[in-house]
């Protein structure tokens, strides 16, 4: 079974951390609409979703993915850069430990789960705003007695590394390249986004589907021309706090 933990937003979602887009107005109403659809569809293809409530005074606590990310062999509990989300971990733990023994990352480290991609036995990092080498040097001496060698990587003009590149399989990347050096990821094969649609490059796998926003169909249309199965979500007015498909779960398989 394939759990999927999620969180109910916050009713403070509108003063969420910002960094590369301008701040406009958040439909709160109409952005729990969104995520209720998003947590329907986990279910809808097989997941066994695990919805915890709301955060009051978390603003960006809807964005479980920065909290943790999950190996087989053990969770990571993660630091988040932004002072207002370190909190968030609080109520994460609980949840994942559940299912699997914790590595916890600690101070100076500070890390974003959106900044984590992990590619069989290689991590990688996105040194964003977020994350730093400390949380680096940290998970390559917690995490090398599993075989994992984690690595920082420099990015462009975006917020984490999965706004920059996601999995979409165990051999096929969805990337920008003008946002993460693509020579990084040789030995997979890479869809390009779209150049009209440059925040295309987030894409959720689960269960053999993948779990894509409605609003680039041009990179949609590049996905299924490979053979992908798309379900496609709405998450408009999420993406206007940088959230994504990724951001809203934590999948654990």
């Amino acid at each position: 079974m394939t759990i999927a933990i999620t969180r109910k937003i916050s009713p403070r979602f509108n003063e969420c951390e910002i960094t590369h887009i301008e701040r406009t107005p958040i439909d709160l109403k109409l952005a729990r609409t969104q995520h209720e659809q998003y947590v329907r569809v986990l279910a809808q293809i097989g997941c066994d979703v695990v919805e915890l409530p709301e955060e009051p005074d978390l603003p960006d606590s809807v964005f479980v993915e920065d909290t943790a990310f999950i190996l087989p062999e053990v969770a990571v509990i993660t630091r988040p850069g932004a002072d207002s989300r370190k909190p968030e971990i609080e109520s994460i733990i609980p949840a994942v430990s559940a299912h699997r023994p914790l590595v916890q990352v600690t101070a100076p480290g500070t890390v974003d789960g959106g900044d984590v991609l992990v590619l069989r036995k290689k991590i990688y990092i996105g040194m964003s705003t977020r994350s730093n080498m400390a949380a680096v040097n940290q998970l390559n001496e917690s995490l090398s007695k599993y075989g994992y060698t984690v690595s920082g990587l420099d990015l462009t003009d975006c917020l984490h590394l999965k706004t920059a590149v996601t999995r979409a399989d165990d051999k096929t990347l969805l990337i920008n390249p003008n946002w993460v050096d693509a020579s990084h990821f040789n030995g997979f094969d890479l869809i390009e986004v779209d150049a009209s649609e440059p925040f295309a490059a987030n894409c959720l796998p689960v269960n053999g589907k993948i779990i894509y926003p409605t609003t680039f169909p041009k990179t949609q249309a590049r996905l299924i021309q490979k053979g992908f199965e798309v379900i496609n979500v709405d998450l408009s007015e999420l993406a206007k706090a940088e959230g994504a498909v990724t951001c809203c779960s934590l999948i654990i398989e």
